[in-house]
Order: structure tokens, then C-alpha cells, then sequence
């Protein structure tokens, strides 16, 4: 997306005195606040004077060579799921105004600002991160970046977070995962999402959907862009990102359930990228993986996300239940149905099946599949909730297979300008994080060739 900002653009222009952190944060502002623009949804809170303060230190510090990092003074989008000191974390839901303000920044906050990003806001998201559509009756749905004439649903949970990148109103946002909330908006979007092995970056500070599937993952421009903040997000030091070259790369395309019930368009797009990547010399095998129908099963009753949910909703939809998102309040409750005996079957069912997935999709650099089986449906059409429900599972299914496996995976996006959004997702085994941003760095200017 070459007309677009990159963090590493922004960083090369602050620091040769191009641009300052005030006139970022200023212009980001002021596309929030355009009253034609989707800023009054993506946003649940703008910071706007604790920006501007922010901004006028960076710049401070950035004369007297002293920013703590070269990005230092860019702009970022924080979901509201996470807590950032003397405020309310509501989670995109109405029972949770009533809480106290956050008594410290959650640890991926705060690694934020140590490196000199600047908080612009809180976005809206899917109540409590629980749907991959995107859609909140509380504080509105921002409409994806696609055909906004019509209103097409942006993805979720981590929808603000989205379009606020999308719009240009952060430059980079921090979302959550737990089923694909980075990948799925970055998908209708035309983005790019990450999900991070879970262990890699501290879930403190943040309101669970399932303690054993969440992980903490950025949405950006570009591949570099959101490799620089996982770096962030992990503590780890920002280390230059060397792109695979496509040639010889080891793809697998998994024929099991991911290729199932495609849109029309996301089949045509996704086929075209295998094709481009099949031309410039990647190794593409199309295998099943039998294991992912362990997937179906182990989420019957709601799996992790309602057992896990439920646990920590219980008592708040006792006292704030009638003000939950009615599609929220009912997917929680299945928990409500789970034996401890159901959640130990499950817990040793995951481990054998990311044993033997693992085990299935050793020999590959990389899986490649659809991050959504469904292009981003219209936000009148997902009314009823029976077409709801069906366009979520759509959304949610392909990502929800990485999860399970405790993998990592970023998607990126696959369609020509003036398409309908198609997000390609690589995924791997846990602890291949570099190895999947290095591949996808190697590809992401090829496939929308």
C-alpha cells in the first residue's frame, strides 16, 4: 500500500524533521472527529488532550535526541478491552460503565507508550470481543473501508481497531484474537492482522473472552508495520525484517474444512494468489488435515470460549445481564451447560490435536488458506439472527482452527484495488512467529499482482 504511511516512513520522517508527533496526532484528530467519517464509531473514547500533551513531549524529547524509540510520537488505536490507567475499561459493553477507572496500564499498554507510541483511543468493538462480525448495538458498527454507500460489516471483535487504521486515524492498533478478531477486520478491511503465539505477549490487563485461546496481536498497514509492534508487544528488541524470497518457499494449502463454502469472491482471489505464488517459485501442496475436524467437536458445546466466558461472566450477568448484547448473553450462557468433566475432555483433546497437527504440518514453511470462507456481508442483511449466526460461523471458522492449535498467523491482504476485500492467511505452529512475518513479507506486494 504504497500511499500510505508506514510506521517506517513515519519514523524516517520524524526523525529528518519532515513531520512532527504534533502534526500526526492533530491529523489523526481531526479524520476521528469528520463528521462524515466513521470516527464517532471506531471510537468508543478519544484521548484527545492527553494526545496533544504526548505529542508536544515526544517532539521535546525528539529535539533534544532523546525519544525513547524511533517511533516515538506515532499515534495507535487501543481496543477497549484493555485497561489503560484512569479509565473505564468497558469492553464495549454497557455493564461494565460502572467500574472503576483502570489503576494502571495493561502491560501491552504500557510497553507501548515506554517505546514513545501515543494513545489516541479507545475503538469499539464486538461486547466482551464475542463475534467475529463486528456489529455493537451500544456504540454503532463502523463500516468497513468497502463500498461504505452500502455499509458492509468491518470484522470483529476488534472492529474499531480496524478502521481506525484503514481511515487513517492511528497507525497502528492494538486488537485481541481469540477466534480471529486481528485477522478477520484486517481481512474486510484490506489490512493486515496478526496473531501471535499466545505466550509471547502478557494477557494481564486485558477482559478475557477465553483464557485459553486469547492473544494480544496488532492490525497495521504492513507487514514490516505490524512486525514492529508485535517486537513492542513481546518486549522483545525491533530487529529489521529480512523478506523470504517466494521461491522456494514451502506452502501448504489445507484441503480439510478451510476451503469449504467459499464466497465466490474469495475463491477466485485466493485461487489467483496461488497462482501468482506458484509462478514465482513457491512449492505449493494442496493435503488434507483430518485433524481440523477435531475442531467441530471440541467446540459443540460452546468449547473454550462459552466455558471460559461464562466462568468469568457469571456473576455480572446476574447484575448487568439485561443490558448485554442479546447475541452476546446467549453465546455466554452456553457455558452455563459445560461439566468440569466436558472442560477436562477438552483441554486433553486440544493437546493431542495440536500434537498431531503439528506433527501433519511440519514439513512446510507455511499453511495458506482463506482467512475468511465469506467476503464482509452487508450490515441490513445480518438482521435476523439465524443469517447472523451463519455469516459469524462463516468468519470465525478458518481462524478459529489456528487458534486451537496455539499457532500464529497474520493475514494479509489479497484483492486489487476497487475489489471486494479477501483476506490470505499464513498460519504455522506455535513459536514460528519471525518465520511467518519474514514470509509474509516476501509476498504481500506479489499477491495482489
Amino acid at each position: 500500500m504504497p500511499n500510505h504511511p508506514t510506521l517506517a516512513s513515519l519514523a524516517a520522517d520524524l526523525d529528518a524533521g519532515r513531520t512532527t508527533s504534533r502534526q500526526l496526532v492533530d491529523e489523526c484528530l481531526a479524520r476521528i472527529a469528520d463528521p462524515a467519517g466513521e470516527g464517532a464509531r471506531a471510537f468508543i473514547h478519544v484521548d484527545k488532550h492527553a494526545a496533544i500533551s504526548a505529542a508536544d513531549a515526544m517532539d521535546h524529547l525528539r529535539k533534544a535526541r532523546a525519544a525513547p524509540s524511533p517511533f516515538a510520537g506515532i499515534p495507535v488505536s487501543i481496543k477497549d478491552l484493555y485497561d489503560v490507567k484512569g479509565q473505564v475499561t468497558r469492553a464495549g459493553s454497557r455493564a461494565l460503565e460502572d467500574s472503576a477507572p483502570a489503576e494502571a496500564d495493561a502491560p501491552v499498554v504500557a510497553r507501548l507508550r515506554r517505546a514513545g507510541f501515543i494513545v489516541i483511543g479507545r475503538t469499539n468493538m464486538t461486547e466482551f470481543a464475542y463475534s467475529g462480525i463486528g456489529i455493537n448495538p451500544h456504540y454503532g458498527t463502523p463500516k468497513s473501508v468497502f463500498n461504505r454507500s452500502v455499509g458492509h460489516v468491518p470484522g470483529g471483535s476488534s472492529s474499531g481497531a480496524a478502521v481506525s487504521i484503514a481511515d487513517g486515524m492511528a497507525y497502528g492498533a492494538l486488537g485481541t484474537d481469540t477466534g480471529g478478531s486481528c485477522r478477520i477486520p484486517a481481512a474486510f478491511n484490506g489490512i493486515v492482522g496478526f496473531k501471535p503465539t499466545q505466550a509471547r505477549v502478557p494477557l494481564e490487563g486485558g477482559v478475557p473472552l477465553s483464557s485459553s485461546l486469547d492473544s494480544f496481536g496488532p492490525l497495521a498497514r504492513t507487514v514490516n508495520c505490524c512486525a514492529v509492534l508485535d517486537a513492542v508487544l513481546a518486549n522483545e528488541a525491533v530487529q529489521p525484517l529480512q523478506p523470504r524470497p517466494i521461491k522456494g518457499m514451502r506452502l501448504a494449502v489445507p484441503t480439510t474444512i478451510a476451503l469449504d463454502d467459499l464466497d465466490e469472491e474469495v475463491a477466485k482471489t485466493f485461487e489467483r494468489a496461488l497462482e501468482t505464488l506458484s509462478r514465482q517459485g513457491a512449492s505449493i501442496e494442496r493435503i488434507e488435515v483430518p485433524e481440523f475436524h477435531d475442531v467441530g467437536v471440541m467446540n459443540s458445546k460452546g468449547g473454550f470460549a462459552a466455558a471460559e466466558s461464562y466462568a468469568w461472566h457469571r456473576y455480572l450477568i446476574v447484575s448487568h445481564g439485561d443490558v448485554y448484547d442479546p447475541r452476546v448473553h446467549v453465546r455466554i450462557l452456553r457455558g452455563e451447560g459445560i461439566s468440569a468433566a466436558d472442560y477436562i475432555d477438552i483441554l486433553n483433546a486440544r493437546r493431542s490435536f495440536i500434537a498431531r497437527t503439528e506433527q501433519r504440518i511440519a514439513p512446510y514453511d507455511a499453511l495458506v488458506l482463506p482467512t475468511t470462507a465469506n467476503a464482509p456481508p452487508r450490515i441490513t442483511d445480518l438482521a435476523d439472527d439465524k443469517a447472523f449466526a451463519t455469516q459469524n460461523l462463516r468468519a470465525l471458522r478458518n481462524c478459529t482452527l489456528i487458534n486451537m492449535l496455539d499457532g500464529c498467523a497474520i493475514s494479509l491482504p489479497a484483492h486489487r484495488e476497487g475489489e471486494v476485500p479477501v483476506g490470505l492467511m499464513l498460519a504455522a505452529a506455535g513459536g514460528s512467529d519471525r518465520r511467518i512475518f519474514e514470509l509474509a513479507a516476501g509476498m504481500e506486494n506479489i499477491i495482489r499482482v
